[in-house]
């Protein structure tokens, strides 16, 4: 922009403003209800502004300055400021038109260049008198372009009124006490223009929305009459149906020469368009399915960040290539109309999806990076929860950017928001289940219950927790099986965790033979207190070596003691040390281990002759007589 200060747009700029003074003949002044031309109204604004520096002076930074906005004030200022910065910018964008084609560069100079950009600011400062809301952000800057241009074309075939009868203050002068009506319509036309009562442009005189939606259907209709005005070019044509960003490249000579049927026109575009658009989308197709075969081929890295950048770069790729098709369509190609609009929505669709996409994959790269630094894993935070946040985070930023990608291409997301929030109720009822299980993940976390790598008894089954997500715990068991289990049902079992365990508890029963005599089990006893005692990772307290019972089969001494570890592999090494040193002790004094067993007791029963009838009839107790067969005894 800064290379067009003083430069030669402005010199044709003053020769505008001044032209009332060096002009042959003067402008006669308007009756009320005579008929002028878009041109003639032009050059009444400045005829009128003469002596008025303040006017004048507006008129000036309205053009000369491209950020300042259009006097829309009222129904006069805002047609005034559309006129005078369309007037300004068409001239400047014909004159630079002709400047390149009437030399050889292929290229644009740099002061071409700052010409046209000045070109699209005053193009785009003539939109803001407009009222385009209802155009999608993504295509709203080229749509414009093609609505004021239109408008323009309209304006060049139709009969204005006079200045006089256009309701309101001209375009430069403070508001006066007369108020302007909320809505005025070009007499004739369609076209109107009313005062925006609410948003952000709200007291500002605009062409509303409708007109904005009837221009390209109205200049269809008009656009095979004659020009009003003696500018004698349709430049929306010119715009829609050539190359390149307003001037056409000089590739366009091979175009224009080659069959004529390349420039026939077919629903709003050229042949040679259609065919331009068609072989663009073709190669992005075949680039995409070349890559996706390319990269199924390639082997599959065994570092999990490796893999994770493969990840990243799909999205990114797809970005990179919807991008540069829309670019090259829009800019090169020059697609424009309804299908610039279609274009322009699908595009987006594509990036932004894409964009979420990447969002996700790139912070989960970032979770893997960090993850796997010194730093990360001495740290006390648990790595299955930073994993888990992680995740939960990168879902909610990549909903974040396919919400502000779904309004830039007119999807009103926060009153799809509101909405949801009215079927948040229902939506909450059929998935309770995953509300439940996530809401039993918290708690697992927020409790610690368990982390990743800890051996936990739940219940009818044990294993290694390898993984807490947002709806399961997966749990590694003994026999390497892979246990799933949902985390609404885990945090309701009784959960034994023994990798939380402080200390290890070193309790055995030592059974010693009954030949074992009272000395040497006393002195057993004492070695092996003695023992734990010295021992450095048994615990002072508790600690009791005892007698505890005469068993069925064996003497038992109950070991009871604590060792301080919290690794089960450092307690198995000193339980083994220790029940090594207590099998010497009781091999040292000659006693042994009892083991199940039994004593049979075998003895021989000595048993009496038979009695018999003769010797029990001649048997006779002292002072008793036998008997005769008769019954008949005697006593002696």
């Amino acid at each position: 922009m800064a290379g067009c200060t003083g430069g030669k747009p402005f010199a044709i700029l003053l020769l505008l403003l001044f032209a009332c003074f060096v002009a042959p003949q003067t402008m006669m002044a308007q009756e009320p209800g005579s008929r002028r031309s878009a041109s003639d109204l032009f050059d009444t604004i400045y005829d009128t502004a003469i002596g008025d520096s303040d006017r004048i002076h507006a008129y000036k930074t309205l053009v000369e300055n491209p950020i300042s906005p259009p006097d829309t004030k009222s129904p006069r200022a805002t047609l005034e400021s559309f006129l005078v910065i369309m007037r300004t910018a068409t001239d400047l964008w014909v004159e630079t038109r002709d400047q390149f084609f009437s030399n050889s560069n292929f290229f644009l100079t740099s002061k071409e260049k700052d010409q046209l950009e000045l070109v699209s600011a005053l193009l785009g400062k003539a939109a803001l008198t407009f009222d385009m809301s209802a155009v999608p952000a993504a295509s709203r800057e080229r749509a414009s372009v093609e609505i004021v241009l239109q408008m323009q074309e309209i304006l060049d075939r139709v009969y204005l009124p006079a200045l006089e009868e256009v309701p309101g203050v001209p375009a430069g002068l403070t508001q006066d006490n007369r108020e302007p009506p909320e809505r005025w319509t070009i007499p004739g036309t369609n076209l109107t223009i009313a005062l925006q009562e609410d948003g952000p442009r709200a007291g500002e005189y605009l062409f509303t929305q409708g007109t904005v939606d009837r221009i390209p259907s109205d200049y269809d209709v008009i656009k095979a009459l004659p020009i009003a005005s003696d500018r004698g070019e349709d430049l929306y044509s010119y715009y829609i149906y050539t190359p390149g960003n307003l001037v056409a490249p000089q590739w366009y000579q091979y175009i224009l020469s080659g069959p004529p049927w390349l420039q026939k026109t077919f629903s709003g575009q050229t042949v040679w368009q259609w065919a331009g658009m068609a072989l663009l989308l073709l190669f992005s197709l075949i680039g995409i399915m070349l890559f996706a075969r390319w990269n199924a081929r390639r082997a599959v890295p065994v570092d999990p960040t490796l893999r994770q950048i493969r990840h990243v770069i799909n999205p990114a790729l797809l970005i990179v290539i919807a991008n540069a098709f829309q670019f090259l369509c829009e800019e090169q190609i020059n697609i424009t109309g309804g299908l610039l609009v279609l274009l322009t929505t699908v595009t987006s669709v594509t990036i932004w999806t894409a964009a979420a996409w990447f969002t996700y994959q790139a912070l989960q790269l970032i979770y893997l990076a960090t993850s796997r630094s010194s730093a990360f894993n001495k740290a006390s935070l648990d790595v299955s929860l930073i994993r888990t946040a992680f995740r939960v985070v990168s879902f909610l930023v990549a909903i974040i950017v396919l919400g502000y990608g779904a309004t830039r291409i007119g999807i009103p997301i926060y009153g799809v928001v509101a909405g949801l929030g009215v079927g948040g109720l229902a939506i909450a009822l059929a998935a309770q289940p995953t509300l439940e299980n996530f809401i039993g993940g918290m708690i697992l976390y927020a409790d610690r219950i368990i982390r990743v790598g800890e051996f936990c008894q739940f219940e009818d089954m044990s294993g290694t927790v390898e993984e807490i997500g947002i709806r399961s715990t997966r749990i590694r068991a003994l026999d390497r099986t892979l246990i799933i289990v949902s985390n609404a049902d885990l945090a309701k079992r009784k959960i034994i965790n023994y990798s939380q365990r402080d200390v290890f508890l070193f309790r055995h029963k030592i059974g010693l033979r009954y030949e074992t005599e009272s000395q040497v089990l006393r002195a057993i006893i004492a070695d092996i207190r003695n023992l734990l005692e010295q021992s450095e990772s048994v615990l002072e307290e508790p600690l009791r070596v005892r007698l505890i019972e005469y068993a069925d089969f064996s003497i038992l001494i109950d070991v009871y003691a604590n060792i301080a570890s919290t690794d089960l592999n450092a307690f198995l090494e000193v339980q083994e040390d220790l029940l090594i040193s207590i099998r010497s002790i009781v091999e040292n004094h000659g006693a042994g281990f009892a083991f199940p067993s039994s004593t049979v007791y075998l003895s021989r029963d000595q048993i009496p002759e038979p009695i018999t009838d003769q010797a029990v009839s001649g048997h006779k107790e002292p002072g008793e007589t036998s008997y005769s067969a008769s019954g008949n005894s005697s006593k002696t």
